[in-house]
């Protein structure tokens, strides 16, 4: 049999990636830290996976997997050396602890003369792959670095999945089962594969790649967020709640439909495939069985205000292809609140505008920064979502009149 190994045992790699190699056939080793999940995963050999949606729930029951402990680095980096393919899922900020690991077992994969491998990296980080290749070539020598760049393909992929928090309710006395929506689309980037590209259900090799990853961002990941922060406004706690706002609802739409028209433009891409996609993501936002909160979604406003990221990157990006982020920057205006909230500092104009210089690079006179001024003052002052759409359209109007 196949055998993969899955670096990271959490929501996305014994929700989405894991699952995906086990139904391709092959064995799954989980490596991870986490001594129960490590325990239950070696005992039973299996997890239960559950489908949720509005209409109730499919259960399935994922085979073939095994686990060690991402502490034994003797047993992990074994399951590395041996493995015909190898994905990660830990998050950003833990890459560089399993890095090592990842080097020992190419080691012993070079010195058992094994061929090729890639490794699907299935981290929420721009240019992930360059991070990882960075990261290990530290602890490469020379003549390693050539062997790497031969053999070993560090493949992007484009996590699309909802995978929201588990709670004990989710996991019904299961303490492996992972709840998530039925949604299996992986895109993955087919230029970075070393050797053959392996046939996985749902995984999609695409070039060139950064379409799938900006469109991750700045459409997916950018409407969520404004949808949370917009939801905060509302007070609202779940992101059905928000989205099933009329006003959110339009303010998130429009925003995506900045996205992609920008998108559109900049990559060349039928916005007719991508207006289709916003409308399948609006109508997963909808779904109550994933209890996915505002508060998580919005969570870490400084990452998601950062200059490439969602909000401020996907406005940045509209503004370079001659379109105004009318709606888009209502979500960043929101979030800015977030951010001011959570770190417990005045919510004055003032504040907001050294946010955006020292969170999202944008000097206080620049367009962007006017124009999410502009609504921060309107959050600021208690208008209502309304007001925040009318504002937008009329923004939106006198752009497409020449005016601003």
């Amino acid at each position: 049999m196949k055998k993969a190994v899955m670096y990271g045992g959490g929501n996305i790699g014994r929700g989405f990636i894991g699952a995906l190699m086990s139904s391709a056939g092959y064995e799954v080793t989980f490596i991870d830290v986490a001594e129960p999940v490590v325990k239950e995963l070696l005992e039973k050999r299996c997890y239960p996976l559950r489908f949720v949606s509005n209409e109730g729930h499919e259960d399935l029951l994922v085979r073939n997997v095994t686990a060690v402990n991402g502490n034994d680095t003797l047993a992990a980096s074994d399951a590395i050396a041996c493995c015909d393919l190898m994905a990660t899922a830990v998050g950003a900020r833990i890459l560089k602890f399993i890095v090592p690991n990842i080097v020992a077992g190419l080691r012993k994969r070079w010195a058992a003369g094994g061929g090729p491998l890639n490794i699907i990296i299935c981290e929420n980080l721009n240019d992930a792959n360059k991070v990882v290749e960075r990261m290990i070539k530290e602890q490469l020598s020379p003549a390693e670095c050539g062997r790497f760049d031969a053999e070993v393909g560090l493949v992007e992929a484009s996590i699309g999945r909802m995978v929201p928090v588990q709670t004990d309710e989710m996991k019904e006395g299961e303490p492996l089962r992972v709840c998530v929506e039925k949604y299996g689309f992986l895109p993955v980037d087919k230029a970075a594969f070393k050797g053959g590209i392996p046939d996985i259900p749902g995984m999609v090799p695409f070039e060139p790649f950064d379409f799938f990853v900006k469109r991750k961002l700045f459409i997916h990941n950018m409407g969520h967020a404004t949808t949370a922060y917009l939801g905060g406004l509302k007070g609202v706690d779940y992101i059905f709640e928000a989205i099933e706002d009329p006003q959110i609802r339009i303010l998130a739409q429009n925003a995506m439909l900045e996205s992609a028209l920008a998108l559109s433009r900049r990559y060349q891409v039928d916005l007719a495939g991508i207006q289709l996609h916003i409308t399948d993501l609006l109508g997963r936002f909808t779904n109550a069985a994933l209890k996915d909160t505002c508060a998580r979604v919005g969570g870490d406003p400084a990452r998601k205000l950062s200059p490439a990221d969602r909000l401020v990157g996907s406005a940045s990006l509209a503004l370079e292809e001659g379109i105004t982020p009318a709606y888009i920057a209502v979500g960043a205006a929101a979030g800015v609140k977030r951010y001011l909230d959570e770190a417990e500092r005045p919510q004055t104009p003032e504040e907001a505008a050294r946010i955006l210089k020292e969170v999202s690079a944008l000097d206080p006179d620049a367009a962007l920064a006017r124009l999410i001024l502009r609504y921060y003052g309107m959050i600021a002052g208690g208008c209502t979502l309304v007001d925040l759409r009318r504002q937008a359209d009329a923004v939106k109007a006198a752009s497409l009149k020449g005016i601003i």
